[in-house]
């Protein structure tokens, strides 16, 4: 297992998070997938094509797409382990497939918008967070988007990628990345992409699976250690609620954060000016503030502690065996 490296990796993305400056003059990892699906969806999702054949032609950039990442990802690996502090220096790449201080920022600001700027302000900063249409959305529906975001980013952009880290180093969290952008870009059911990203959606559905699970406990285990929250709410709302989801992951660290705080989250929303039917995750109150964005934001804080404080343990473990 490469625990030691996730840890590193984990300490490093908390601690200095990926500088803007570098993401303006040479882009994320993600944003270097992402340009490569974009060319395979480009040349390879044909709209002349039959619903099988695109499918098949999904399946094929997939794994173009893995077989480029992982073996670019494995290559930096091992030369990198051959020089001095080589472990860091994996570490510090390893650490932009984590997003801990990230997301911790980004929907911060959602609360500071709505302090500060009003309800138009707190529209724009959720809109950068998710997918909805937030135009319409009242101060209580922006809060509920920013805790919704935090929930389930939990589980694909802190938990998820350093399960994998942890089994199978950067190539581990690098091929999750991969899987997980793909989803975003081409997994969507859009009618370009309903059969072409069909495999992305379901392999994306599989690899998220263990990372929800494991992040609806850390936030029930969180729950137990914060004033004001309930461990007990978060379990049952995850195993009640959590299945309700339409996503078969995106639930369950959802209800486990509405359950801890005496919410009730998810429900019907606005997609491109669709309106779409949800589950409600947790039976607490709808109306949600900033108060309950800055009690979620310390569940969190606490959660990924945990997340931290185990990957540490194994990583002992490992240096000990």
């Amino acid at each position: 297992m490469a625990a030691p490296l996730a840890l590193l990796a984990l300490l490093i993305e908390l601690t200095a998070g990926y500088p803007d400056r570098l993401m303006q003059s040479i882009g994320h990892p993600v944003t270097w997938m992402g340009r490569l699906i974009a060319w395979l969806d480009r040349h390879l999702n044909r709209d002349t094509a039959g619903a099988e054949t695109r499918r098949r032609a999904g399946a094929v950039a997939l794994l173009v797409l893995l077989s480029v990442v992982g073996v670019v990802a494995f290559a930096i690996e091992q030369v990198l382990l051959l020089l001095p502090f080589g472990l860091v220096a994996v570490a510090i790449l390893a650490s932009t497939m984590l997003a801990q201080r990230n997301l911790f920022m980004h929907v911060a600001s959602v609360a500071d918008a709505l302090e500060e700027g009003g309800i138009d302000a707190g529209r724009m900063a959720v809109a950068q967070i998710v997918g909805r249409d937030t135009a319409m959305l009242d101060e209580a529906g922006v809060a509920r988007a920013a805790i919704e975001s935090l929930a389930e980013n939990f589980s694909d952009g802190v938990v998820a990628p350093t399960i994998f880290m942890v089994i199978a180093g950067l190539p581990g969290a690098a091929l999750y990345k991969a899987i997980n952008t793909a989803d975003s870009m081409i997994g969507h059911r859009s009618e370009r992409h309903q059969d072409f990203g069909k495999t992305a959606a379901q392999l994306d559905d599989f690899v998220n699976l263990p990372g929800s699970r494991l992040s609806a406990m850390l936030i029930v285990a969180a729950a137990a250690m914060t004033k004001g929250a309930s461990a007990k709410a978060a379990w049952e709302a995850t195993w009640r609620d959590g299945p309700k989801h339409v996503s078969p992951n995106a639930g369950y660290p959802e209800a486990a954060m509405a359950g801890a705080l005496g919410l009730a989250l998810g429900g019907p929303r606005a997609y491109a000016g669709t309106e779409m039917d949800g589950a409600f995750m947790g039976n607490g109150r709808r109306k949600v503030g900033v108060a309950d964005i800055r009690a979620a934001l310390d569940l969190y804080a606490r959660a990924d502690g945990l997340l931290i404080a185990i990957v540490c343990v194994l990583a002992a473990l490992i240096a000990l065996g």
